[in-house]
């Protein structure tokens, strides 16, 4: 098995490709040791000393490190966890476990927040997978659309730009609606 590496953004964040399926649909976001009892994979990433999060995506791993920690010292860790995880065909999440579908979900959605959900599906997400990242969509209230950023780009340098400049103006454009984003708490 031969795991790529990628740099992301975010330069305490790795995004780790090996080359089959992590996920395959959907994403699962693990910011600490405690919220990773789910996902067998995540849980044995935390064991390597200096890790902090780890991201799942479709097919990418994304961890995020701790500053006091540099990569050339982690990755040989970490690419061996993540080795040794598939080669013995372990699951990556338990079962019953399931993995985000990038929204916050609700059955009365009306035309203009199906609209967001569907541009943030087709036009944002794939490029923040690239970076390793997700988007979540948390409301639309009075104009304002509320997202989370995760993954790579959660507490990324350019994430507040990536809110305001890329995403804001593409959703302003094709949503008159939208007069803002911002960042959900």
């Amino acid at each position: 098995m031969f795991i790529q590496t990628e740099q992301t953004p975010n330069p305490a964040t790795l995004k780790f490709l090996p080359g089959r399926d992590v996920l395959g649909a959907g994403t699962a976001d693990f910011p600490s040791r405690e919220e990773a009892a789910r996902s067998p994979l995540a849980e044995r990433l935390f064991d390597v000393d200096g890790v902090e999060g780890v991201f799942l995506g479709s097919d990418f791993v994304t961890i995020t490190k701790s500053d006091a920690k540099e990569w050339f010292l982690l990755k040989p860790s970490i690419l061996g966890v993540i080795m040794e995880h598939f080669t013995a065909n372990r699951p990556v999440l338990l079962d019953g476990a399931e993995a985000g579908s990038g929204h916050v979900d609700s059955e009365d959605d009306d035309e203009v927040v199906s609209q967001i959900k569907e541009l943030l599906d087709t036009r944002v997400r794939p490029m923040v997978a690239q970076d390793g990242g997700d988007i979540t969509f948390h409301g639309f209230d009075k104009g304002v659309v509320y997202l989370s950023m995760k993954g790579a780009c959660s507490g990324c340098p350019s994430s507040t730009a990536t809110l305001k400049a890329g995403i804001e103006n593409m959703l302003r454009h094709y949503v008159p609606e939208v007069v803002e984003v911002r960042a959900a708490r």
